[in-house]
């Protein structure tokens, strides 16, 4: 089917993805959120490896990298398969590839040669390193860029080796700088008419998310090391035990404190000196943890959450997915979405973020069920050809 509007606010906005994996289809995904058309370029018969990744005996994480898109089947390794994707490139106003530098241009895509003909095109290029630098040419996932960036190396328990968070952050951070990026350009193209190179390296998204360590170490020599559930010297911030599981409490500010002592009924507590300062609270974290840890063993996760909502306290429930499908905060919101799809009948994931008051995004179409389904339509509509 033919896109017949939007109605987001990129509505109108052309994208070619040759992506694969993550970083490049969720920048994808992200623009066509926002109301953007994306066309996506697969291998034939084959398509993009996502199709097959997820957890569960059927895996879904296709349905959502890959909803609001298009699939056009195209080999880029041949000379047809370039031309069409020159064609298609020259009428779109976002390229997005997420190849290792170097490798669209020995396809005879290069991006300065391809703004020859689209002289507003703007060519997202997600990489490892960069494209440009001593290690530009290394082969980057976003695992070994969360090491690089200094994530992975803060990142779980001070005796153990560092963790992963159980989703691809590097990826999905690099791409979304990647996004933003696009959008910065858009606005400097309506401006001036000129196209240019977004260059958004994995390594350097999850840098940029790494607060002060750089600074900190500059300054006066110190490191940010692994420590757990807690961040040294913020205190009381951790997750905390009850009768029938586990409860984050974050009360490390002087009056959400004594709002917390008040409900614990040891109001004093905000008063002592080994507590009632944020430099105090730090430096007897574990003790203060304790405490804490003591009343909330008393009480149930839905006890604890009425003392800590009467209090003002900000704390919340360690979520897991079976938690948001039943929570009614996820649903008022439409933070979850049901979609009717291809494959499963209908299927629930993440809603559309951020949430614009005059131009909401949607889900507008399922993620493309077969490897160029949409070769036909998108041909048609965009290059005027009959196939």
């Amino acid at each position: 089917m033919g896109e017949t509007g939007s109605g987001g606010a990129l509505e109108g906005i052309r994208v070619v993805e040759m992506g694969q994996l993550i970083a490049g289809p969720f920048c994808g995904q992200l623009l066509g959120d926002m109301g953007a058309e994306i066309v996506k370029l697969e291998p034939p018969v084959t398509g993009d490896q996502m199709r097959h990744w997820g957890q569960g005996d059927k895996p879904s994480w296709w349905r959502v990298i890959a909803r609001n898109k298009y699939s056009v089947a195209c080999d880029l390794r041949s000379e047809d398969g370039q031309a069409l994707a020159r064609d298609l490139i020259a009428r779109a106003d976002i390229l997005i590839e997420n190849f290792r530098p170097g490798t669209i241009e020995k396809w005879n895509l290069d991006p300065e040669q391809l703004r020859k003909t689209n002289p507003g095109l703007i060519v997202v290029r997600v990489s490892g390193y960069g494209q440009t630098g001593p290690y530009s040419a290394r082969a980057g996932f976003g695992g070994i860029a969360e090491a690089m960036g200094g994530w992975r190396g803060i990142v779980g328990y001070p005796d153990r080796p560092p963790a992963r968070m159980g989703v691809s952050i590097g990826d999905t951070l690099a791409a979304t700088y990647g996004c933003l990026g696009a959008l910065a350009a858009l606005h400097h193209r309506s401006k001036t008419g000129e196209g240019q190179i977004v260059d958004a390296a994995l390594y350097e998204a999850v840098l940029q998310v790494m607060e002060s360590t750089v600074s900190d170490y500059s300054a006066s020599g110190a490191k940010r090391r692994r420590t757990g559930s807690t961040l040294p010297g913020i205190a009381p911030s951790n997750v905390y035990p009850c009768k029938d599981g586990e409860y984050l409490i974050g009360a490390n500010q002087d009056a959400v404190f004594a709002r917390l002592a008040a409900a614990m009924g040891r109001p004093e507590l905000a008063s002592d000196e080994r507590y009632a300062t944020h430099r105090a609270r730090g430096a007897r974290q574990e003790e203060l943890d304790a405490l804490i840890g003591e009343w909330t063993r008393t009480l149930t996760i839905a006890d604890l959450e009425a003392k800590m909502d009467e209090a003002a306290v900000p704390a919340g429930r360690v979520f897991d997915a079976e938690d948001m499908l039943a929570d009614p905060h996820f649903a008022a919101r439409e933070a979850l979405v049901t979609v009717a799809d291809d494959e499963f009948g209908e299927i629930t994931m993440q809603g559309v973020f951020p949430k614009l008051s005059a131009t909401p995004g949607r889900v507008r179409r399922p993620a493309p069920l077969g490897v160029g389904q949409d070769s036909a339509d998108v041909l048609k509509r965009w290059l005027g050809r009959e196939t």
